[in-house]
């Protein structure tokens, strides 16, 4: 006897929005009730108090918008979607600590493929599966109970009031405990999800909306002084990868991180630099602009004309050579190399190569070189969490070191190890870039300077990778290391007394913010929008 198919149950739509609310504040906010609870009395009346209160908010918030947004036969897809933006925020804030705000957003969608790669664990996609696929399918597979349309309508009212005023309700109950704790924990409010997702994903689409689209501000005038004799300049810019001043040795760690540099007397380490944010989408675009953290307005950033334009309309040779995702715009319309998919043995392999991937070739393009030159190397460096992925076996000075993509699975020595021994290879990619410069010398004043585009959280209060909210990051992800170096002929040639900058480099606090005025300024470059406030050479200049 053959079975009857199975029927698929009928619930009424308010029913299935209450149970995935439900279901959402229960498996995909471990994070926000880790931050809730902490340093809380288990047993003490308040703290269930908070948690009811909580909990009631948590499911009010996540009805509501479903209800008001989420027309009959749209309804089910729709919690579809949430369930699996969800489970992914909620697992990722739980395991690295991660916030989801709008730039962590602009971040995600900016990921190559190779990069998001490494995020997508075996734990990942068990995770996935059970509080994301397996409750999508059951709400995909049950049905909506027909109503008619005015009942409908009056039935979702009525539960949309409801729902908002159980909410804001239990928040004025415990309005002045909860106040308190989302002010003390800022990062509070974006692990909330998949709210967070939904509202940065909406900040994120309605960005530009009162910005004419494609507007940019006319080029800025740029001219470079040509004085008597000079010969022409060939200036590296490296911008290093997810790279903190906490693990840099020229800043004072005691672990011989960068050996090569160190040993150098010719390498002046800026030890008060600052990242202008806490992701390449951020950093890269505001650090090549003259405008920095201090006066951060990303339209107007996009809108300007980068540091690599300006030298551009000043007569310079620009080029930007990329081992990793892209320039984020500052390098539009202007020569670029993308390494990152080379081929070549010993340097490249598993879709990824070692960073000295960008200096070959370089010899290449420095003898074409018809006048001054300008190169951006862009690293892959520290790009977490596949630390132990970014160097070579040779390089694995320090051990045991975390070789998984999952951080929570390695002890902290172990990652603080892989972290390590990556930037142990910096290092020598550095000295490398350096002596090959130094190999250009009878031709050019030859420069180089290297900055981070970020820190990174390596387990500090629970934090891994980066991206958190400026205002709110850690020093860890905030503070970068940053020199230059500058032979002494060059020095005379580009005017640059390096004896004064020695004395800055130790007092001063620089970093991004400063990276656009000081080359503008060391290139002798005119251009409106130059500072002299901002440039680290102008009190260092030479007659």
């Amino acid at each position: 006897m053959s079975r009857p198919p199975l029927r698929r149950p009928t619930v009424g739509a308010e029913w299935l929005i209450l149970a995935v609310s439900v279901f959402i504040a229960a498996t995909a906010n471990g994070a926000f009730w880790k931050g809730l609870l902490a340093d809380r009395d288990p047993a003490a009346a308040g703290t269930w108090a908070i948690v009811a209160a909580s909990a009631a908010m948590l499911v009010s918030m996540h009805f509501v918008v479903p209800a008001l947004f989420g027309p009959r036969a749209l309804l089910r897809p729709l919690l579809a979607v949430l369930l699996l933006a969800a489970a992914s925020a909620g697992y990722y804030a739980k395991r690295y600590g991660v916030v989801i705000d709008p730039s962590m957003i602009r971040n995600v969608l900016a990921t190559d493929t190779r990069e998001a790669g490494e995020l997508l664990t075996l734990g990942f996609a068990l995770h996935m599966t059970l509080f994301g696929v397996l409750p999508a399918a059951a709400v995909l597979w049950v049905r909506l109970r027909p109503r008619p349309w005015r009942r409908a309508i009056a039935l979702r009212t009525a539960t949309v009031a409801a729902a908002a005023l159980l909410g804001v309700g239990a928040l004025l109950a415990v309005f002045q405990d909860f106040g308190s704790t989302m002010r003390n924990q800022k990062t509070l409010r974006y692990t909330m999800a998949p709210a967070n997702v939904v509202w940065s994903l909406s900040s994120v689409a309605t960005a530009g909306l009162g910005h004419t689209v494609g507007t940019h501000e006319p080029p800025d005038p740029a001219t470079r002084e040509h004085a008597a004799g000079r010969r022409p300049t060939l200036l590296v810019v490296v911008v290093g990868e997810t790279v903190r001043a906490a693990n840099w040795q020229l800043n004072g760690y005691p672990r011989p991180t960068t050996p090569e540099l160190a040993a150098r007397q010719d390498v002046i380490s800026l030890l008060k630099a600052r990242a202008c944010g806490t992701s390449t989408e951020v950093s890269l675009p505001c650090m090549f602009s003259p405008y920095g953290r201090a006066d951060y307005d990303e339209h107007r950033i996009g809108a300007t004309d980068s540091l690599l334009h300006v030298l551009h309309h000043a007569g310079m040779q620009v080029l930007w050579r990329d081992n990793q995702a892209g320039c984020k715009g500052v390098c539009a319309g202007l020569p670029v190399e993308d390494v990152s998919r080379s081929t070549v043995p010993d340097l490249c392999g598993d879709e990824r190569c070692f960073d000295e991937i960008l200096l070959h070739g370089l010899d290449g393009v420095v003898k074409s070189a018809t006048g001054d030159l300008v190169v951006v190397l862009h690293q892959l460096g520290n790009h977490g969490p596949a630390y132990f992925r970014r160097y070579p076996d040779a390089y694995r000075r320090w051990t045991p070191a975390c070789e998984r993509n999952e951080l929570r699975e390695c002890s902290r020595d172990e990652i603080v190890n892989a972290y390590d021994n990556a930037i142990a290879y910096t290092d020598r990619f550095l000295s490398r870039t350096i002596a090959f410069l130094e190999g250009q010398r009878g031709r050019f004043d030859v420069a180089m300077t290297y900055v981070s585009d970020h820190g990174e959280s390596l387990g500090e209060r629970g934090l891994y990778l980066h991206g958190m909210p400026h205002a709110i990051a850690p020093h860890e992800q905030t503070e970068v290391p940053m020199f230059w170096w500058i032979p002494e002929d060059a020095a005379r040639g580009l005017r640059v007394d390096l004896a004064c900058l020695r004395g800055l480099a130790a007092t001063r606090p620089t970093g991004h913010d400063e990276l656009y005025h000081s080359i503008i300024g060391l290139l002798d470059v005119r251009s409106p929008r130059y500072l002299e406030a901002r440039d680290l050479f102008a009190g260092c200049r030479t007659r």
